[in-house]
């Protein structure tokens, strides 16, 4: 029996225009449900992963327009609400999708941790923007809660926070243990909540955001899965993106693609942590992993849709 990650994108359960209304994110949910119940009918056991960058987004506006009032819930806050929501909507519509394929699965979703390292020199200069563009005036009420900021000049402020590098996904036995036991499960969402040590044996939030595609890569291997399947809102990688010469890429060994990962092929803040977190996958002993559209997440799991990675030696 094989196992299979799926990693749906934040922005791939959004409208097309890219609004995140609740009913734009069932709307996509229930969408993506049908490919993810093709995938758990080939017998496949299935642990679910998302995005969350939109949503996070959302919360982030209410914490400023409610900054004068109420203090702003702090990011791994954020990611933990989020991974509570964007599960429920996966809880909600996969069952249904499941049961009309005659093959009825217990579903699960788990709040999830995710270790980073704490001399990570990531956390010591934030450089991710996250959110919107505020004037000045506002930016400074949210500098007052102890919020990093910069001047992007016309635009207005934008905050910024550390992205710091998945070094463990502290909940991947109880994904093993519902597994095992025949659930589908949905975890480490949004990349899992970011902790550290807190020198006591324990851990504490941070505020950071962690890549969700590398955090994918990492859980893939934790649970055991043969098969990384990251959903995104195009159909495959391309080469010259965006360009006349654009060209889909299709099946690649990893060697090839991490040569033109350093011909800078591929864009950081987009495509590039999705050819690195398939590139990980497959270096750390996945068998392949796929980067494909919603649509197409049951022909990826089974390496005809997509670009597919693989190892060198693998047919």
């Amino acid at each position: 029996m094989s196992r299979i990650v799926i990693a749906l994108g934040g922005n791939a359960m959004t409208a097309p225009d890219g609004r995140a209304r609740p009913e734009d994110q069932i709307a996509a949910v229930t969408r993506a449900a049908g490919p993810i119940a093709d995938v758990v009918a080939t017998g496949a056991e299935v642990v679910l992963t998302h995005g969350n960058g939109p949503q996070v987004g959302n919360l982030l506006v209410k914490n400023e327009l409610s900054a004068s009032v109420v203090p702003p819930v702090p990011l791994d806050w954020c990611g933990a609400q989020t991974q509570g929501t964007i599960a429920t909507m996966l809880l909600n519509a996969v069952p249904p999708a499941l049961t009309v394929r005659g093959v009825p699965r217990p579903m699960a979703a788990l709040v999830t941790r995710t270790l980073v390292d704490p001399g990570d020199p990531r956390l010591k200069e934030p450089s991710k923007p996250i959110g919107r563009f505020l004037p000045e005036a506002e930016a400074r009420v949210m500098v007052e809660h102890g919020q990093v900021w910069q001047d992007r000049g016309e635009r207005g402020w934008r905050r910024v926070v550390a992205s710091p590098e998945p070094v463990e996904i502290l909940d991947a036995a109880a994904v093993r243990a519902l597994l095992a036991n025949g659930f589908v499960v949905v975890a480490a969402g949004g990349g899992g909540i970011p902790v550290v040590p807190d020198g006591n044996g324990a851990v504490r939030g941070i505020e950071a955001v962690i890549d969700k595609d590398l955090s994918a890569a990492l859980l893939g291997r934790a649970v055991g899965a043969d098969v990384l399947v990251i959903a995104t809102d195009v159909p495959a990688v391309s080469l010259r993106y965006g360009t006349p010469a654009e060209e889909r890429i299709g099946r690649v060994d990893v060697r090839t693609l991490r040569q033109w990962q350093r011909d800078g092929h591929f864009a950081g803040g987009s495509m590039g942590p999705k050819v690195e977190a398939a590139c990980r996958f497959v270096e750390s002993g996945g068998q392949r992993a796929a980067i494909t559209s919603l649509d197409t997440i049951a022909e990826a799991a089974a390496g005809r849709a997509g670009t597919v990675v693989t190892n060198d030696e693998e047919p």
